[in-house]
């Protein structure tokens, strides 16, 4: 049982720079979450630790969400996340995942060392990133990191880059939720984490949005692409150092 009070610290902690970076903290959690469980049982517990990230993050920055930019990116997303939660048994989850982190790797070091870039907010961008994001999402577990660096080459506000983006996710993660669940992916046993896990996901969706009041607009941008170049090179260590086992 102490094991599982490590894996909700690490989780709150998950869950407060995920905030931080604004595209929530899958992509930090599923790495956490892979040291105490196996994969299917991680993309099922993720998909709905999410959730209740999601919800606390609706809650708490709702004031921020841009309908236009939810609902383009979103529709696409959860049409494509059920494509990929289906398909999972498959397809070789690790050889994407390696090509997966190198391919975000390289495009969030580009971003950062040109950040005066952006993408134009046109219907097309938008649809494609819901599309990349939402298809990872379901097959490997986290699709945050290209909808981050897509929200992030728009250039959008803090507040309404955090909230516009767990309102895609929300649609995204529930869909998914469900294809892990009926897969058998979440087991009966780890129902008693859920109340644990939502108290968590609120918590720490609070003390990053508490801390994220101090943090300059300007320095935000730099935050998420420096999150992302973090958790994809510790993916990548984590991946090829299994690989070599």
């Amino acid at each position: 049982m102490e094991k599982y009070w490590l894996f909700y610290l690490l989780a709150l902690v998950a869950e407060i720079i995920g905030t931080l970076s604004g595209f929530g903290s899958s992509i930090l959690f599923i790495p956490i979450a892979s040291l105490f469980f196996d994969f299917k049982l991680v993309l099922g517990i993720t998909a709905i630790f999410h959730i209740f990230s999601n919800l606390s993050k609706i809650y708490l920055f709702k004031n921020g969400i841009n309908k236009r930019i939810a609902l383009k990116m979103g529709i696409p997303a959860v049409i494509a996340v059920i494509v990929g939660a289906l398909i999972t048994d498959f397809l070789p989850q690790k050889e994407l995942e390696i090509i997966m982190s190198i391919g975000i790797f390289l495009t969030a070091l580009y971003l950062l060392f040109h950040s005066n870039k952006q993408l134009p907010d046109t219907d097309r961008s938008l649809v494609v990133g819901g599309l990349s994001s939402g298809f990872l999402a379901g097959l490997v577990g986290t699709g945050g990191a290209i909808r981050g660096l897509t929200l992030a080459a728009f250039g959008l506000e803090k507040n309404v880059f955090i909230a516009t983006s767990a309102l895609i996710d929300l649609g995204v993660d529930t869909s998914r939720a469900i294809v892990y669940s009926a897969n058998g992916y979440v087991q009966k046993q780890f129902f008693v984490m859920m109340p644990i896990l939502l108290a968590v996901s609120f918590l720490g969706t609070w003390v990053g949005k508490t801390i994220l009041k101090h943090i300059p607009q300007t320095l935000f941008k730099t935050i998420v692409l420096l999150v992302i170049i973090m958790t994809s090179i510790m993916q990548l260590f984590i991946h090829l150092t299994n690989i070599h086992k």
